[in-house]
């Protein structure tokens, strides 16, 4: 309601069904955050099961991962009802997009999962700077104003060289969050008053869109073996430093 509020009728988002858009993406970030959050403190929350017996350690964090799918489906399913309430038109091939960018969610997730709950072990103020980390990146991902808008913004300064809208991209959550949009909200852009149209999603054939899903995933599971690894390797010490 506070975003609806402040960047559909304050701030004035300009993005038509702006509650719509919003939760299209706000629902991939919410399975994101809660589940990092849980899985950081998933080894050191179970210390004393964690060094009384001996079990797969990656249970702990996966777990957790599962608890938070299970949330994210009854969310998706009363996001649907609601949609096909108001009569919102969001059926199409868009929606093909859908369980791609689930798949690049879920593993990103596992990889970031996996990694903080054995550093977390060794160094708990990681679950206090994860809630900061968090909230930085949350604004860094196109969820609550257009992704045009940033990209418009950014592309006009650089880095050495590189644009700051190119740097912006290479934001795993950003390519995920806008293809839950364009799976759900659906329309890239929409006419408006006087004949023109506003640019509401990224601007994209549904190729350029399964590309970048394409890119997630594969980076993502090279992280996810990074993860397993670093995790396989501290989780010998975790009974000493519980």
């Amino acid at each position: 309601m506070v975003y609806w509020l402040v960047f559909g009728k304050f701030l004035r988002a300009g993005i038509p069904n702006f509650a719509f858009y919003l939760f299209s993406g706000l629902v991939a970030w919410d399975l994101f955050a809660t589940t990092l959050g849980a899985a950081t403190l998933s080894v050191v929350g179970n210390a004393g099961l964690v060094k009384k017996i001996y079990f797969p350690r990656e249970i702990l964090p996966l777990a957790t991962i599962g608890a938070g799918l299970v949330h994210f489906v009854l969310q998706l399913l009363v996001l649907f009802s609601v949609l096909g309430a108001f009569r919102y038109n969001f059926l199409g091939p868009n929606l093909l997009l859908l369980p791609v960018a689930i798949v690049a969610l879920v593993l990103f997730m596992t990889a970031m999962c996996l990694f903080l709950a054995a550093v977390n072990v060794y160094l708990r103020d990681v679950q206090h700077l994860l809630e900061v980390f968090l909230l930085f990146w949350f604004w860094m991902t196109p969820i609550v104003y257009p992704i045009n808008t940033a990209l418009d913004a950014l592309s006009k300064r650089a880095i050495l060289g590189v644009k700051l809208s190119s740097i912006y991209m290479l934001n795993p959550m950003a390519n995920i969050v806008m293809n839950f949009q364009r799976a759900i909200y659906k329309h890239v852009s929409v006419p408006v008053a006087g004949g023109g149209r506003l640019k509401t999603l990224y601007q994209g054939g549904y190729s350029s869109y399964l590309e970048r899903l394409g890119a997630v995933i594969l980076i993502s599971m090279v992280l996810v073996w990074l993860a397993q690894r670093v995790f396989a390797r501290a989780e010998g010490n975790f009974a000493q430093e519980l």
